[in-house]
């Protein structure tokens, strides 16, 4: 390649890293010309372009845009993807497509001034849909609100960038604390009896003299059987 082509490659380069929303770098050693093509196809709802470039112009983009962290990405056969728009819904498409094409590895990204690892681009593709979270923090989803939204706008440009500002700001800010205690039932308590009652005599046998008030009172007296037979006697 002529050096003006080349140098224009790497204005290409650096000014597309500058203008994205982010960028996910990937390796896609084993992807036919028709993979490619299906990835592209699969990426452009999602506002993202994906390009081939050769690393040694691509490092030189890469300095010249300020981000040296990106530097050890930049080996073996890479393929940029530069997101205008929203991240999350990328790295959605990028992962749907890893799944059935498991020759495109993910090597990492940028998003705004970050440079992401693999596992948080894969993050990404896990977050929920803008719309689900803004109605979670509406109804007070884990923090006041004035807060979140204060921290949303300062990142405008991009929300998934906002969602891993955010999601690190409440890390650093909330103290570990103690796991909580299981939960134990409350012993069983006797119902209150009252106090004793006191000693008091059985009542009495209702078939007893005193209950009926039937007794004699003569105690010398006998039965009236007794009577009848002695005056027959005499």
């Amino acid at each position: 390649m002529a050096r003006p082509e080349k140098l224009a490659v790497v204005d290409e380069v650096r000014d597309k890293l500058r203008d994205a929303d982010a960028a996910v770098l990937t390796e896609y050693r084993g992807l036919t010309v028709t993979e490619l093509a299906e990835l592209r196809g699969a990426l452009r709802p999602a506002s993202t372009e994906y390009k081939v470039f050769k690393n040694t112009l691509a490092r030189r983009a890469v300095e010249d845009a300020g981000l040296p962290d990106l530097l050890p990405l930049l080996e073996g056969p890479v393929a940029i993807a530069f997101v205008h728009g929203d991240a999350v819904v990328a790295a959605k498409a990028l992962r749907d497509f890893g799944r059935t094409n498991p020759a495109l590895v993910i090597k990492g990204g940028l998003l705004g001034p970050r440079i992401l690892s693999p596992d948080e681009v894969r993050s990404l593709a896990d977050i929920e849909p803008r719309e689900v979270l803004l109605a979670r923090l509406a109804g007070g989803f884990q923090a006041p609100l004035t807060k979140a939204a204060g921290l949303f706008q300062a990142f405008t440009r991009n929300f998934a960038y906002g969602m891993l500002a955010y999601i690190d700001q409440r890390g650093a800010a909330e103290p570990a604390s103690a796991p909580p205690e299981p939960d134990t039932p409350p012993a069983a308590t006797e119902p209150d009896a009252g106090p004793p009652a006191a000693d008091a005599d059985p009542a009495p046998d209702a078939a007893s003299p005193e209950a009926s008030g039937e007794a004699s009172s003569d105690p010398d007296s006998g039965p009236p059987e007794a009577e009848s037979a002695a005056s027959e006697e005499s």
